[in-house]
């Protein structure tokens, strides 16, 4: 399902754990790490799109993390044109995203990976919120940032106490530290 400015909707799913630590997935066969994400069906809401996703994905059901907070609106990203299937209509350019952010209630050892006829991950690991932006692909890199950014404020309290420092974004880029 692609809107009419060739938008997919999708759900990004930030994880993350009681030390404020978020679940950075590595692609299957690749070298690319990236959070959760996957298209919302036509018949789905947001939240079923995320429950689905979050199962197919890293094995976890709705149980096993608490929502904490979702983005007010749509974030949006552009594929590189390399990327666009120029094919199929409508020619998808992007992806327009609702972010979720999530508290895991489980244990580590519930997360599985192969729990999809078709895995996309082959690898996760526990990485400092701020992580990700050093380390994503460059054209999801502004949304990541934007997700990031509205959420830490909702994680630090759902956390109690335990704060997710700001960050100076501009600075981190340049350094890598995040």
């Amino acid at each position: 399902m692609i809107d009419v400015d060739g938008f997919r909707p999708n759900v990004g799913i930030i994880l993350a754990n009681d030390a404020g630590q978020v679940l950075w997935a590595r692609r299957i066969g690749q070298d690319a790490w990236q959070f959760p994400q996957g298209g919302i069906g036509s018949s789905e809401t947001p939240v079923e799109a995320l429950y689905r996703e979050l199962k197919e994905e890293i094995g976890l059901g709705p149980q096993a993390v608490e929502i904490v907070a979702c983005t007010r609106g749509w974030l949006k990203y552009r594929l590189p044109r390399r990327m666009m299937r120029q094919r199929r209509m409508p020619v998808c350019i992007g992806q327009k995203q609702k972010w979720f952010l999530l508290r895991m209630r489980g244990d580590d050892s519930q997360v599985k990976l192969d729990r999809s006829d078709t895995p996309e991950f082959d690898g996760w690991q526990w990485v400092s919120y701020w992580y990700p932006l050093a380390h994503v692909v460059p054209f999801k890199k502004q949304v990541y940032r934007q997700a990031l950014t509205e959420l830490a404020p909702r994680l630090s309290k759902a956390l109690q106490g335990h704060s997710i420092h700001h960050v100076d974004h501009a600075q981190a880029d340049r350094t890598g530290s995040y």
